[in-house]
């Protein structure tokens, strides 16, 4: 018998986790959205669906659109999910989200500390944090000892043409937040606070010039977990070069750190979006192995893909296909536990031999 889940928000990421997860035949889907015309949207492609009007911001009503589910997905943005996982405890369902905001994490953390038992708490699945900590974790069980660790992501477009060599591919609320939040890193065996757009750096790949800079949250809880056990850690997001000059200038000289909404109503009227984006995911660990200090990498570059008939960008494929994957983990028993799972904590041999997981493999660049 199909298990009934409910996923809260129609926009971008929503449809590609709807799309994947209604066409596995193994989900019945409930989807609720605070605007109709967006349900419309998806149930002109996905008839099966069931859909439902929904105030995310009404408890009670949250609560009720839960019933007869086992799981709940929050794709809305970051400030909503405190209150629907604590909706998702009430009702005793599975919750996961796609956050990388620090704060609601904690507040996700806290949350599921109440959890019943087996009942699981997954914040921050997705791309970063998400798919990223899964390899990288990968990476770390190589080694003895680690010294270092290095993450990388970045969502661009292929064919760049503005100033920003940018276009609108995911949250815009989520991008700005990254930009101008405090970073967390572990620097010489301490978990410290620096600041966004900064620990500028260039690298080169297949003859390209990317530039990569501090951003917030795409770490997840690694630091947590890695405390007093590495000397370096941190995470950087991936740009072509001279964006971040640009970001430094509307953000700080223009003070816009301080007017998000107006940032994000020039942005959004400004820059188009692409479809036609590659997601470049990088992570680095040094340490020991066998008495010898050694590097290893994975490197994999994802692009947009056909579908079930219907195009979907880069950062909509791994973002939806990375929620889905640690879903379809959990509600198959083959992740169990009760209250908080880091993502840190999700088998990668598990989630890439998933039916969703699987299209975080690439031929070229996975790692042995």
């Amino acid at each position: 018998m199909s298990q009934t889940i409910l996923l809260i928000g129609a926009g971008k990421i929503g449809r590609m986790i709807a799309s994947l997860l209604i066409k596995s035949g193994d989900y019945q889907l409930r989807i609720a959205d605070r605007v109709p015309a967006a349900l419309d949207r998806i149930q002109k492609k996905l008839p099966a669906l069931e859909t439902r009007v929904l105030n995310a911001d009404s408890h009670s009503e949250l609560v009720h659109m839960m019933q007869d589910c086992t799981a709940v997905i929050s794709a809305l943005s970051f400030r909503e999910n405190p209150g629907v996982a604590r909706a998702a405890l009430e009702a005793g369902v599975n919750y996961f989200d796609l956050t990388e905001d620090r704060q609601t994490t904690a507040a996700v953390k806290e949350i599921a500390a109440d959890a019943v038992s087996g009942q699981v708490f997954v914040p921050q699945c997705g791309l970063a944090p998400g798919f990223v900590t899964i390899v990288t974790k990968h990476v770390m069980e190589w080694f003895d000892t680690i010294d270092t660790i290095r993450m990388r992501v970045g969502a661009l477009p292929q064919h760049p043409t503005n100033a920003l060599g940018y276009n609108l591919t995911w949250s815009t609320d989520g991008l700005i937040n990254e930009y101008c939040n405090p970073c967390e890193v572990i620097h010489n065996h301490k978990i410290r606070n620096q600041l966004p757009l900064e620990g500028l750096e260039q690298f080169t790949l297949d003859g390209n010039v990317y530039e990569a800079f501090n951003t917030s949250g795409g770490l997840g809880t690694l630091c947590e977990t890695m405390d007093g056990r590495v000397r370096e850690l941190n995470y950087k997001t991936i740009r072509y070069p001279g964006h971040r000059q640009l970001m430094k200038f509307l953000l700080q000289d223009l003070r816009l750190a301080d007017r998000r909404e107006l940032l994000k109503d020039v942005m959004e009227h400004s820059i188009p979006v692409t479809f036609q984006d590659v997601v470049i995911v990088f992570c680095t660990v040094r340490g020991h192995r066998n008495g010898q200090f050694v590097e290893k990498s994975d490197l994999r570059k994802l692009y947009a893909q056909e579908i079930n008939g219907e195009v979907w960008s880069a950062i909509q494929l791994t973002t939806g296909a990375g929620i889905c994957a640690v879903v379809d983990l959990v509600q198959q028993n083959q992740i169990s536990g009760t209250g908080l799972i880091r993502q840190e904590q999700i088998p990668f041999d598990r989630f890439i031999n998933n039916r969703f997981g699987c299209y975080f493999e690439t031929e070229t660049f996975a790692l042995d």
